[in-house]
């Protein structure tokens, strides 16, 4: 093997990065005070008399996202115009000094405790109403003082998700984020949480329109988490035709030919984020506007089935419940998850290693012939991300026939299989990879 190959196959990820891709499908929630003024980006001039929700219910939320299937929520405890969802001691900004007067990340804690999900926080590093924003370290400190009171007040997190919006504060300046000291409190305070889009642990995907990559590696350059150009790729300005936007460059970031000439690589597995609505927070003229269930089957096959998680946007209407609409499509979609995934066809077949010369081959045989609609691949991940491409193959009347190809696995791998293919005998042939594979999952279903 040369030496690029084993510096790539070398790349482990952490164990806090282990955990988090095992979540596999989580959810998004952008609730505040854009909830009640229809906007998507507030400008912080909004008055604290407007938040008055009558049926907030986070045990609502936490059920709707476990029926669609998922296991972990992300929350807007602040967004750009410096609202807060909790009791903070450091602005009168804040749910406490609204007419509901109640945390809010304290009640979808109790939530998450209650129905098995993982918590995680959004705060916003963008401020539009708090005076110290540009004003350097005063600012760090105040954005600082609120993360502490994240991190110790509400239990353990999973996640600290930043996106890269920068803009003026209220006195016209834009302030220049501290993003070390950030880190090392979180990795202090938090250090099993990973540090999601500007940070070292996740990478954005690149688009908020459900797009992914035909391969997407986890192991990448190690420029590729450099801040300043994440932040120019990310949203600036409040545009709707952004959450439809997909880059043209970037289709591929890991393969060997795209390599070259890099000598530095670190694991940056990627997180695919969209909406189950047009927008980010609730909007009464979005109430007929899901996503179809058809695309966010394809978006959980390319994403969570791609070697990426799938982060899906659940935004609640404004008295602070998740509507019906989406309520059904979320239980539409954890249902076709459930029905499609719940009986490997292979869980009692002898799975054998068989190499062709150097090409690493595994032959499932089944009693009976089956019928799979998919195939789920899997690399023990811990040893590395090692597989480049395979083909699945098929035995009949005696002669292996191809079923599929497909490129990097990674995580997971899920492809669709042709329909009216059956046989009791089944190949995966390894056509390329970096190192030995490890294979964790050999599944059909």
């Amino acid at each position: 093997m040369n030496t690029c190959l084993e510096k790539l196959a070398a790349v482990r990820p952490s164990e806090r990065q282990l955990n988090w891709q095992a979540l596999e499908f989580y959810a998004f929630i952008h609730y505040g005070m854009n909830s009640f003024t229809d906007r998507e980006w507030g400008d912080g001039t909004e008055s604290l008399a407007q938040f008055n929700p009558r049926h907030l219910d986070t045990d609502q939320w936490c059920r709707a996202i476990k029926d669609a299937g998922m296991r972990a929520v992300i929350l807007t405890a602040k967004h750009h115009d410096g609202f807060c969802l909790f009791d903070t001691a450091h602005t009168d900004h804040n749910v406490m000094y609204t007419p509901y007067g109640k945390d809010i990340v304290a009640q979808l804690a109790a939530s998450c405790e209650k129905y098995g999900l993982a918590l995680g926080i959004y705060l916003s590093p963008w401020d539009r109403h708090d005076a110290r924003y540009g004003s350097g370290a005063a600012y760090d400190d105040y954005f600082c003082a609120q993360l502490t009171e994240l991190m110790t007040n509400y239990g353990p997190l999973f996640c600290l998700w930043f996106d890269g919006a920068c803009g003026e504060g209220p006195n016209g300046k834009v302030q220049v984020y501290d993003w070390e000291r950030y880190y090392a409190l979180i990795r202090r305070l938090q250090p099993e949480a990973v540090i999601s889009i500007m940070g070292p642990d996740v990478r954005w995907c690149g688009n908020e329109a459900g797009h992914c990559r035909e391969s997407e590696w986890s192991v990448v350059p190690a420029v590729m988490t450099d801040r300043a150009a994440i932040a120019a790729a990310s949203q600036q300005a409040d545009d709707a035709s952004f959450r439809v936007r997909v880059p043209e460059d970037a289709a591929d970031i890991g393969s060997r030919e795209a390599l070259v000439g890099y000598t530095d690589f670190v694991w940056y597995p990627a997180e695919v984020d969209v909406s189950v609505r047009p927008g980010w927070f609730y909007h009464a003229a979005e109430d007929d506007k899901q996503r179809s269930l058809d695309n966010l089957i394809e978006i959980y096959l390319q994403s969570v089935g791609g070697n990426a998680t799938f982060l899906l946007n659940i935004p609640p209407h404004f008295d602070g419940y998740i509507h019906e609409n989406d309520v059904k499509r979320l239980q539409e979609l954890g249902h076709w998850i459930q029905t499609s995934f719940s009986e490997n066809l292979l869980k009692d077949a002898a799975i054998t290693r068989c190499d062709d010369g150097e090409t690493p081959c595994f032959v499932a045989e089944t009693s009976l012939p089956v019928s799979p609609r998919f195939l789920e691949l899997q690399e023990d991940i811990a040893q590395g991300q090692h597989m480049e491409a395979f083909t699945l193959l098929y035995l009949q009347d005696g002669q292996w026939n191809e079923a599929l190809r497909g490129t990097v696995v990674g995580y997971k791998r899920i492809c669709r299989i042709p329909a009216g293919i059956e046989s009791n005998a089944w190949k995966l042939r390894v056509d390329a990879c970096r190192a030995d594979v490890f294979l964790q999952t050999f599944a059909l279903y």
